[in-house]
């Protein structure tokens, strides 16, 4: 499902395209008779360009897009995910309405209501993602999603700017979903129960689904970022040896036993112990607002993915704290990749794939 769908032409390759404060990822799929990977690429993006999920400097991000596009040579067809806080994602409750413009005026009508920004502001789409027959009540449930039209005009600039094609703007939470539910649909084939999705990047990407459809997502501008930030403040680091020091300590080994500058292994486990228990209250508190929503389905596992789900212990940590079984994932397509590529394509593997 994408929340802006630019051109209704769909190319033969299409590159998915996810956007972090510091890191590019592209994964461009192929599609001719069968699904491919043709071509994969990560490059870092420099500080302030990217901020809690929006464009801060379209400007710039073009050009770094056009040199991540023309070295690697990829499709200049592209789908981007985007995920910040000035998105908004609302499961409705609606009768059986199968004419198409009658259920358009019931959507929007009923989206003024539980759209927290007012609709002539707003780009909205919307998926049914389930019926339940006449006998047993009759109604549907729809998915529908609202990003504020100015929030969409840098990332878009920005493609522009670097000569790229937007095909269509997607949630990347729907990409992240993509990417994994296939490998879940035989743990619940009869649906009646929900997985949590959670890319751990620098900020983090919930979402609830049960099979392929999305019953809930939610953004916290929250992550990997503002940890390694703080750890670069007080230790005087660059924001890449920041992340690289708290993938090296982790939260598992004693920090006696852990190889390097003492003082820095300490404030690194302190930021990520001090992380691990915000990020365990916000995922609490999101779950238990979809769980308040009137047909809420029971979440039993959760699926990690991202840069966080390689720091060892991170990830056990969160489903200790939520009491779900957390599980780290990546698509299968990605498995020839080493993992830490794997983990953050993943998003942009789930982007590239037509729904």
């Amino acid at each position: 499902m994408t929340p802006v769908m630019l051109s209704s032409h769909k190319p033969n390759s299409t590159v998915g395209l996810d956007i972090e404060a510091g890191s590019i990822a592209a994964v461009e799929v192929s599609v001719n008779g069968s699904t491919r990977i043709a071509q994969t690429a990560i490059a870092p993006l420099s500080a302030g360009i990217v901020k809690e999920g929006e464009v801060m400097d379209a400007a710039e991000l073009g050009v770094s897009l056009k040199a991540l596009f023309a070295e690697h040579k990829l499709s200049k067809s592209v789908r981007l995910g985007v995920a910040n806080q000035r998105i908004a994602v609302r499961t409705l409750q609606l009768p059986l309405i199968e004419d198409p413009d009658e259920l358009d005026t019931a959507v929007r009508f009923q989206a003024q209501e539980h759209i927290p920004m007012p609709l002539t502001q707003a780009v909205i789409d919307y998926q049914v993602v389930g019926r339940q027959r006449e006998d047993e009540g009759g109604h549907m449930e729809v998915v529908v999603v609202a990003a504020r039209r100015d929030m969409l005009e840098a990332p878009l600039q920005a493609l522009r700017a670097a000569g790229l094609r937007p095909v269509g703007l997607d949630l990347a939470a729907f990409g992240m979903i993509r990417a994994l539910a296939a490998e879940q649909a035989g743990v619940d084939p009869a649906g009646t129960s929900a997985v949590a999705y959670c890319n751990l990047g620098d900020v983090t990407n919930l979402a609830v689904a049960r099979g392929s459809a999305c019953l809930f997502t939610r953004i916290s501008p929250f992550g990997l970022e503002a940890i390694a930030s703080r750890l670069a403040e007080r230790r005087g680091l660059s924001l890449d040896h920041a992340r690289a020091w708290l993938g090296h300590v982790g939260l598992v080994k004693p920090t006696a036993e852990i190889e390097g500058d003492s003082a820095t292994i300490e404030l690194a486990r302190e930021a990520l112990e001090d992380g691990v228990t915000k990020l365990t209250n916000e995922l609490r508190l999101s779950l238990e607002f979809y769980a308040a929503q009137e047909g809420a389905v029971l979440v039993e596992r959760a699926i990690v993915c991202g840069a966080g789900s390689l720091i060892e212990g991170f990830a056990d940590r969160l489903g200790e704290g939520l009491g779900l079984r957390f599980e780290a994932a990546k698509p299968p397509a990605l498995g020839y990749l080493d993992e830490a590529d794997a983990a953050r394509l993943t998003l942009s593997y789930g982007l590239a794939l037509d729904d």
